[in-house]
């Protein structure tokens, strides 16, 4: 039996793809406490036309969804995380926030890609993302039914994490940058204003041997359970200057006498809807944890 080396490229449950010099090779994990995801690069005993993983090697980033209950990782060794969006179905200015607030935990670079943009809507869809463009959060505008074009320099050097909502063309923009995916695709439901998944596991895609995509399956949820107090504070990256300047060390910036990002927000050096969203978050965090 021979043991390589590879990169977990494609995940279902249990079961794995794992690209290595000789080619892919499906696998299993070896034990039930070995926690493998996409994007992981491991050591495999190959036996046959089969490998067992045996190990997970150090990772540069692990990127987590959670609920209130449980957190799951979804994908290992992400440089860049694109949150995908498109003014139909409407999607949640909050959920792709939490998806960024998760990328800045893992010091891992955010993208905003709004798809469909010949849509009319697009520019009401456009406004409501300045709440993150303004504070320096690049945009990319495209559809991807006609061209991709304007995504690739923003995937250079990167293995990006595609992320969204179900129905915002995630599996189109795949097929359209990696034509012999085909990955399937749904038409969104206009009476429920909401997709269906189409993609039921996580896949690497790579562009070329600087730069990969993963995809991922759709979401409708993204809670942030596996950050603290202080983490999300942090994940907030404008709230950052006025972090420890609070007259209180235990400052929850709720009501407190001279909080720092209160005044902040007053005197308009940081968006009130930022604050108030982290605020919403802090209550979430604390009444998990009450029930835990």
């Amino acid at each position: 039996m021979t043991v390589l080396t590879g990169q977990v490229v494609a995940a279902f449950s249990r079961r794995f793809i794992v690209a290595t010099a000789d080619g892919e090779l499906p696998c299993q994990v070896k034990g039930r406490h070995l926690r493998v995801v996409c994007g992981d690069q491991v050591e495999v005993r190959r036996d046959g036309d089969a490998g067992v993983i045996e190990a997970v090697l150090p990772r540069a980033s692990l990127l987590y969804r959670s609920d209130a209950f449980k957190s799951k990782a979804i994908a290992a060794n992400v440089t860049q995380l694109a949150v995908v969006v498109a003014a139909r179905p409407s999607f949640s200015m909050e959920l792709v926030q939490r998806c960024i607030l998760t990328a800045e935990d893992q010091g891992i670079a955010s993208l905003l890609i709004l798809n469909k943009a010949d849509l009319p809507e697009t520019p009401a869809a456009l406004e409501r993302l300045g709440l993150l463009t303004r504070i320096g959060y690049p945009l990319v505008m495209l559809s991807a039914l006609t061209d991709v074009a304007p995504l690739r320099p923003a995937l250079h050097g990167h293995t990006t994490l595609l992320i969204g909502q179900s129905g915002m063309g995630k599996s189109t923009l795949i097929n359209a940058l990696f034509p012999d995916a085909s990955v399937v695709t749904a038409e969104y439901s206009v009476a429920l204003d909401s997709g269906r998944h189409t993609t039921t596991h996580t896949r690497l895609h790579r562009l070329d041997a600087d730069a990969a995509v993963i995809d991922s399956p759709g979401l409708q949820e993204f809670a942030l359970q596996h950050m603290d107090a202080n983490a999300l504070a942090h994940g907030f990256v404008e709230f950052r200057p006025f972090l420890g300047q609070c007259r209180f060390r235990d400052c929850k910036h709720e009501t407190e006498p001279g909080c720092r990002l209160q005044e902040a927000a007053a005197a308009g050096e940081i968006d009130p809807a930022r604050l108030k969203l982290f605020q919403t978050l802090r209550r979430l965090q604390q009444n998990a944890a009450q029930r835990l």
